[in-house]
């Protein structure tokens, strides 16, 4: 089940703070259907997210975000000793863990272009055009890794299907902020991009769990007995997941 997320500025009374190159705002609301209790995540690039249980009062989430203002600028502050800006430069070299591969990028300017397109030969990506511009080329690198996304979890998916006995209609690759994966009650599984940056025994339970959803759309004992008779150690990768943002690069933009 997929959550649904919100953005507003950091502090309703100050001007929001610029966002990094292909960045996410600086604070998300995120309501969830599993959440008992207001939380905060500080991630380590500046991104803040508050989870709330569904139907939370507007006023009640500024009065806790307000609350723990010293808390969020201390860890904000913390997290931005330690990455850098050049956390958010276009990258020279891509690893993609959960695939077992990695690819050189190299950027070639061409004059007459206003876009950008990418080509990849063999373990090489080239990204030609107006390469001068941040955003076009991060657009052609997300292209790319949608693309690549698409190729290889297509026929792992499936597999994982017919081994659960979990059918699906259709497979959608995303760039999600709030989330790396969910089902739609048509049969519809949304994966992340970003899953590409993982270690394969975690995309696996990924998409084990979305896919064990067609049988359960809910987080019932029913629906983690079923996802335990495929994985059972689906408790250290739930919470291996959770902590997977730490894998993303910063150039990408999405924690």
């Amino acid at each position: 089940m997929q959550d649904t997320a919100r953005q507003i500025a950091l502090f309703p009374t100050e001007q929001p703070e610029p966002d990094k190159p292909g960045g996410a705002p600086a604070l998300a609301i995120r309501e969830s259907a599993r959440a008992r209790r207001l939380s905060i995540k500080v991630y380590p690039r500046g991104r803040v997210e508050v989870i709330v249980p569904r139907r939370t009062r507007a006023r009640d989430v500024e009065q806790f975000v307000a609350e723990n203002r010293d808390w969020i600028s201390k860890a904000r502050e913390s997290f931005a000793s330690r990455h850098t800006a050049d956390s958010y430069s276009l990258p020279a070299r891509i690893d993609l863990p959960a695939i077992g591969r990695s690819v050189r990028v190299q950027y070639l300017r061409v004059g007459s272009f206003a876009n950008v397109r990418y080509r990849q030969a063999g373990s090489v990506l080239t990204l030609s055009g107006k390469t001068s511009d941040h955003g076009l080329c991060l657009a052609a690198l997300k292209r790319w890794l949608a693309a690549v996304a698409r190729q290889e979890f297509a026929s792992q998916l499936l597999a994982l299907s017919r081994l659960t006995g979990n059918a699906f209609d259709s497979m959608h690759i995303r760039a999600q902020r709030t989330c790396w994966g969910s089902r739609s009650s048509s049969g519809t599984v949304s994966l992340n991009l970003c899953l590409l940056f993982l270690r394969p025994a975690v995309v696996r339970y990924l998409m084990l769990h979305e896919l064990c959803h067609g049988r359960h759309m809910n987080h019932s004992k029913r629906f983690w007995k079923l996802v335990g008779e495929f994985e059972p150690d689906y408790r250290h990768l739930d919470r291996e997941l959770g902590e997977c943002w730490q894998e993303v690069p910063g150039w990408v933009g999405i924690y």
